[in-house]
């Protein structure tokens, strides 16, 4: 019987890539879901979402951690 991989450990090693690798990560483990239910969306949004995910692939987009983002905030609302 083969061994099912153990989630932690994938995301403990995923978690040790650099953001943009992360980024790759995330959108392909969610595009793989096969959702029962397709969500609409307006071509508006699909071409924002175009733009922003090859300003992402591009490196043109600086992605910065969201916990690196939420301790600035709260330097900045909480003196």
């Amino acid at each position: 019987m083969p061994v099912k991989p153990d989630p932690n450990k994938i995301l403990d090693e995923a978690m040790k890539l650099d953001s943009i690798a992360r980024a790759f990560v995330a959108e392909t483990l969610i595009e793989s879901l096969d959702l029962d239910q397709d969500f609409a969306v307006s071509s508006e949004w699909l071409e924002e979402i175009r733009r922003r995910c090859a300003d992402i692939d591009s490196g043109k987009a600086r992605l910065i951690d969201g916990a690196m983002v939420l301790n600035e905030l709260r330097g900045k609302h909480t003196r």
